[in-house]
């Protein structure tokens, strides 16, 4: 799907009270909540000159196709930055294909075992894998395998410890992770993030 595509499926779900995959109370509510959180990033988040110029480096097509849910929580902070950085060259051809639909694709593409999003996947104009990066930032991972070790497992506490972080942190980490693949990425060189 495009972005447009996959905002007007959001879009369809929230109106309906549904989301993607099996339907628990629990994801239909994120899936309000993150199509809420997705528009807000559409309308605020942009990137500076400074940051969009790197992408606009790029010699070769390339498809970033993000494996995503509408109720995956990191997805709704991550996809509208892809958006963004996307819109800054015609190099870049975001596409995104929901988790649950796709589970051999999810399968080649795990993190530390698990089927974590979203998961990006930067492929060349032949459909060779250029690099990969997701689910979240190295730093919002280390909050995460902090709490973990602390608490034993993600709880309701945490989700929000990490939505404040997401908001203070406002896409930095994600973009300069990104950019720091670009020399990786415009070479042809596979590289996992």
């Amino acid at each position: 799907m495009t972005y447009a595509e996959y905002n007007s499926l959001f879009k369809r779900l929230v109106e309906a009270g549904r989301t993607t995959g099996e339907p628990t109370p629990e994801k239909i509510a994120f899936t309000k909540l993150n199509f809420s959180r997705s528009k807000r990033l559409d309308k605020t988040f942009f990137l500076t000159n400074i940051q969009a110029r790197p992408f606009g480096t790029l010699t070769q097509t390339q498809t970033w196709l993000v494996i995503a849910e509408p109720w995956c929580a990191d997805g709704a902070q991550t996809l509208p930055l892809l958006h963004r950085i996307a819109e800054t060259t015609s190099k870049i051809d975001l596409k995104i294909v929901l988790r649950d639909d796709h589970p051999e694709l999810m399968d080649a593409f795990l993190t530390n075992g698990s089927q974590s999003i979203p998961k990006l996947i930067i492929l060349d104009e032949q459909m060779v894998v250029l690099g990969t990066w997701g689910p979240r930032s190295i730093a919002a991972t280390q909050l995460v395998t902090d709490y973990k070790t602390t608490y034993g497992k993600i709880d309701a506490a945490f989700k929000e410890e990490l939505q404040r972080w997401y908001n203070q942190d406002r896409g930095q980490a994600i973009i300069k992770e990104l950019l720091s693949m670009i020399p990786v990425i415009s070479n042809g060189v596979q590289k996992e993030v």
